[in-house]
């Protein structure tokens, strides 16, 4: 069984953000985001979208928050996110990337740097 699912990289450095990111999109999908999950996998994420601002209220884990712009700059960074906290709000952000923690130290990604998403159909 495939599913379709996006594939992010930090094009500044070369590096794979993830390659079995999931899209929220909608009000519902947007509003549930990872509460209820136990983990995020390495190579997993939530793009959501549109959003300039998260919470971690009832999560059960830290995650890495990239917020990118409408031209997929990097507007800011939360590394290792922990629970029962408020980003501030990214009034230029088109959506922000949810990520296992460590994957911005592992990339490098900074500031500025280029984020491509792009859709693709992986194997489940």
């Amino acid at each position: 069984m495939s599913r379709i699912a996006w594939k992010a990289k930090n094009l500044t450095r070369d590096a794979l953000l993830g390659d079995r990111i999931l899209p929220a999109r909608n009000f519902r999908s947007r509003m549930k985001g990872l509460l209820g999950t136990d983990a995020l996998p390495e190579g997993e994420g939530l793009w959501i979208t549109p959003c300039n601002s998260i919470h971690s209220f009832g999560m059960r884990y830290e995650i890495d928050a990239i917020f990118i712009d409408r031209d997929d700059r990097v507007l800011g960074i939360y590394c290792y996110f922990g629970k029962n906290r408020i980003t501030r709000p990214y009034r230029k952000a088109r959506g922000v990337l949810e990520l296992p923690p460590g994957t911005v130290y592992k990339t490098d990604t900074q500031i500025g740097d280029i984020v491509s998403l792009t859709p693709w159909q992986w194997r489940v």
